[in-house]
C-alpha cells in the first residue's frame, strides 16, 4: 500500500499561480510592449486586476516600466537587457559590439544604436550617446518594426524577397495612429540599400520624421541578418553631405562586428 502524497496548502497554490501569471504579463509585455493592462488582460485571459498587480510587481523590481504615461501602456525596462541574457553557448552581442559601437559615436559625435532583430521587430539593446544638447534618444529595450527604421531596411536588404513579402502583410497597430509607410517607396529602398550596402530613413521616416538615421546590417556566421548598427542624427542637424562621411563608417562598423560574432 502506497503512503499518499499530501495535499500541498491552498496558500502554497495561490502563490504559485500568482507567481505563473506575473511571469505570464512579464512575457506578454515583452512580445508586444508597448501595450496596456486592458489588451493584456484579453490576451492573457487574466483579470484585469490580477494583470495590474503583475505589472506593479515587476515595475517595483525593475524587469517593466510605463513607457507612455498618456495612454498607460507598458514595456521591458532597462535592467532586463543590462542582464545580457542570451541562449546557452551564443556569444553575447551586446559585448561584442560595445567598443565598436562607443568607436562609431565617438567618430561621429552622434548618437549610435545597436538593436536585435526579434522576429517582426528591432530590440535596441545598447546606445551610446552624443555628448550635443540636441540628440536622439531611444531607450534600451525600445522595440519598433523592421519595417518602421533604416536598421529594418538594412535587415531586410538581406532577406529573400519571399520574407520580405511576408513582413509587409503583416499590421502595424501598436503605431496605428501613423500614416502607414508607403510600400512602394519602401520597396526601392530596400533595393538601393542592397545595392549600396545601408539604409537612410528614407520611406522609413514615417516612423520618426524629426530623425534622419544610417543602418547596416550585421550578420552571423552564416550571413543571416541578425541585428544592427543605427547612426542616428537630428534632422535639423543631418546634411545630405555627411552621408559620404559617416555612411562607410557605419557599414564599417556592421562589418567589424559581423566578423567578430563569426569568431566567436
Amino acid at each position: 500500500m502506497h503512503d499518499e502524497e499530501p495535499e500541498k496548502p491552498a496558500s502554497g497554490v495561490r502563490t504559485m499561480n500568482s507567481v505563473l501569471s506575473t511571469l505570464r504579463v512579464f512575457e506578454e509585455v515583452a512580445q508586444r510592449q508597448p501595450i496596456g493592462v486592458s489588451e493584456l488582460a484579453r490576451c492573457t485571459e487574466i483579470p484585469k486586476s490580477t494583470v495590474q498587480r503583475g505589472l506593479i510587481t515587476l515595475q517595483q523590481a525593475g524587469w517593466l516600466k510605463v513607457v507612455d504615461a498618456e495612454r498607460s501602456r507598458w514595456g521591458v525596462a532597462p535592467r532586463v537587457l543590462a542582464l545580457g541574457l542570451r541562449d546557452c553557448g551564443k556569444p553575447d552581442l551586446k559585448e561584442l559590439a560595445d567598443p565598436v559601437v562607443k568607436r562609431l559615436a565617438a567618430e561621429t559625435n552622434e548618437t549610435v544604436m545597436l538593436a536585435e532583430r526579434d522576429g517582426d521587430n528591432l530590440v535596441v539593446i545598447a546606445t551610446q550617446h552624443t555628448d550635443q544638447v540636441v540628440r536622439v534618444v531611444l531607450d534600451v529595450g525600445t522595440r519598433v518594426p523592421l519595417l518602421a527604421t533604416s536598421g529594418g531596411t538594412a535587415i531586410m536588404a538581406r532577406l529573400d524577397e519571399s520574407e520580405v513579402e511576408e513582413l509587409f502583410t503583416h499590421e502595424l497597430p501598436e503605431f496605428a495612429q501613423n500614416p502607414a509607410p508607403d510600400f512602394v517607396a519602401l520597396r526601392r529602398d530596400i533595393a538601393l540599400t542592397a545595392k549600396r550596402g545601408y539604409a537612410l530613413n528614407g520611406s522609413s521616416s514615417w516612423y520618426r520624421p524629426q530623425v534622419s538615421s544610417i543602418g547596416a546590417a550585421i550578420t552571423d556566421p552564416a550571413g543571416r541578418p541578425v541585428a544592427t548598427i543605427t547612426l542616428a542624427i537630428p534632422d535639423t542637424r543631418y546634411t545630405r553631405a555627411q552621408e559620404k562621411t559617416f555612411a562607410p563608417l557605419v557599414v564599417a562598423a556592421a562589418a567589424e562586428v559581423s566578423r567578430l560574432l563569426a569568431e566567436s
